[in-house]
């Protein structure tokens, strides 16, 4: 389990083919704030809300800037909250629909909600 003073890995950056973008991405975990931020050419462009409970992760809220939205932004920002919940060893709880779409799109990450409540998010 994740704490502020066991944090995720360094936020990556670079990432979502200039063509996109332009630009460097930089994703920070705000512990104080419970969420994770996504940076675009320094500024903030998106975030993942979360709750910490002992040993799982609820992600209940995502969101971008309209002027990016469209270019991949919210599924890097996922992509990295659940790989750092695995490597944590951290269980996902996706009440947000867009993690829960992201997770039916990415089976990879199906086995990090537990199966006894994969049903409520309609995980199957």
């Amino acid at each position: 389990m994740r704490s502020p003073e066991d944090p995720l890995d360094p936020a990556p950056s670079g990432g979502l083919g200039g063509a996109d973008l332009g630009g460097a991405l930089e994703i920070r975990d705000n512990a104080e704030e419970s969420r994770f931020e996504i940076f675009f050419e320094g500024r903030r462009v998106g975030l993942a809300q979360y709750r910490l409970q002992p040993g799982r992760m609820s992600l209940i809220h995502t969101e971008t800037d309209a002027d990016v939205a469209g270019r991949g932004i919210a599924s890097h920002l996922i992509r990295y909250a659940l790989d750092g919940c695995r490597t944590q060893g951290t269980a996902v709880y996706p009440y947000c629909p867009f993690v829960r779409g992201y997770i039916e799109k990415h089976r990879e990450y199906l086995d990090l909600v537990p199966p006894d409540v994969r049903g409520r998010f309609g995980l199957g």
